[in-house]
């Protein structure tokens, strides 16, 4: 097994989360950086991080990196990196993404082809051929540059990790599954609590819930780039980390986890696909506004992803929707609330200013996750009470 730098992008200010997620499957991390993780593997690591993480985008094999303020200089410098302990004669390689921030180089596909012509001519020069045939494996290689120090790394993934596969339907905006899971771990919610989704659209926040109760890895139903590179990567690491996976799955978990929506073509949507993750018996979906939400127990969870009002016809229905979901909120007895949004009056119209707000970057967009946190139910707050003496 070769010892490696893996590098995990994910949303920009959810980066403790995926740090916490990569010690827990015992690797070391190397860097933190604004969205994203560097940390140290092997081949079987680039298999389960795939495999297992929740809240990463994507995963790369570190190729190098250096300095770069010209054109000659980015040629140069991804020259010299060895490529060819990567990608076999016949592979199929290209530069898929380049990124530059505060960088002197910044034209996306001027630095794409620039680094192609010279990935091709550093392994022109190993595999003494004049041209390459790329009918292989895919090789798609990923590029930062910041303050003109550039990292490159080698896709293994693919298509984000955030298609789990579940989502063949989905609201009109809906929230990636890597955001909602991160979300839920953001708060202190666990399999034996309640969480309701108000706003449950095509069923992310409620089927990512049902995943970690049943302790389902997210990217156990998918394929990976690098499942293609059997030169590198043995078939034997994919086959170890998906039987890991597979062991690890408890499906007969009991949850209390619904979804109400006010449309009833997005409840039947999220069935669906809770039905494709393979836990639409572990949620109860029901066409409910939010006027309607109520539960009769104590200590549950509210974690959701409200209208945002992103097109202008629909702004002015957020304050009287954030006004009946505050309402509500307060009818419930001893809950916590967690809501993520890009509605600037959010905390004013629900009535109440939220414990904690953290600031998460969705694509570009600034969007806050603001916290209410309700009383722990008496047994739990005695348990960490004797925890902590």
């Amino acid at each position: 097994m070769r010892k490696m730098e893996l590098i995990a992008p994910c949303h920009f200010g959810l980066e403790a989360v995926l740090r916490r997620e990569i010690t827990d499957l015992g690797y070391e991390i190397s860097e933190v950086e604004d969205g994203r993780i560097a940390f140290l593997g092997d081949e079987e690591a680039v298999c389960r991080a795939n495999i297992f993480l929740r809240t990463a985008e994507r995963v790369l094999i570190k190729v190098g990196s250096f300095h770069a303020e010209t054109f000659e200089e980015l040629f140069q410098g991804t020259k010299a990196l060895e490529w060819e302990s990567y990608i076999p004669a016949d592979g199929k390689f290209w530069v898929a993404k380049a990124a530059s921030v505060k960088s002197k180089l910044f034209s996306p596909s001027d630095i794409q082809s620039i680094m192609k012509k010279a990935m091709v001519e550093r392994l022109k020069g190993v595999y003494k051929v004049s041209w390459f045939p790329e009918t292989g494996a895919p090789f798609p290689v990923r590029v930062f540059l910041k303050k003109d120090e550039v990292t490159v790394g080698l896709d293994t993934t693919g298509e984000s990790l955030h298609k789990r596969g579940y989502r063949k339907l989905t609201a009109k905006a809906p929230i990636a599954e890597n955001l909602a899971a991160a979300l839920i771990m953001l708060t202190p919610w666990k399999a034996d609590r309640i969480l309701v989704d108000p706003f449950c659209g095509s069923g992310t926040i409620p089927i990512e819930a049902a995943m970690m109760a049943a302790n389902m890895a997210p990217g156990m139903n998918r394929e990976f780039t690098a499942e293609e590179w059997g030169h590198f990567i043995d078939r034997k690491c994919w086959y170890r980390a998906s039987d890991e996976a597979q062991e690890l799955v408890d499906l007969d978990v009991k949850t209390d986890i619904q979804g109400y929506d006010i449309d009833a073509e997005m409840v039947n949507i999220a069935r669906e696909n809770a039905k494709l993750a393979g836990v639409d018996h572990l949620i109860h979906f029901q066409r409910r506004p939010v006027a309607e939400l109520s539960h009769p127990k104590k200590y549950g969870f509210l974690i959701t992803n409200p209208p945002y009002g992103e097109r202008l016809e629909d702004k002015k229905d957020l304050p009287a929707l954030y006004r009946t979901l505050g309402e509500r909120y307060a009818q419930l007895d001893d809950w916590s609330m967690y809501l993520i949004t890009s509605y600037e009056n959010a905390q004013q119209d629900i009535g109440r200013k939220a414990d904690k707000n953290r600031k998460i970057y969705n694509g570009m967009m600034k969007t806050y996750f603001y916290q209410y946190q309700g009383a722990k139910p008496p047994k739990r707050a005695k348990q960490e009470g004797q925890a902590k003496r």
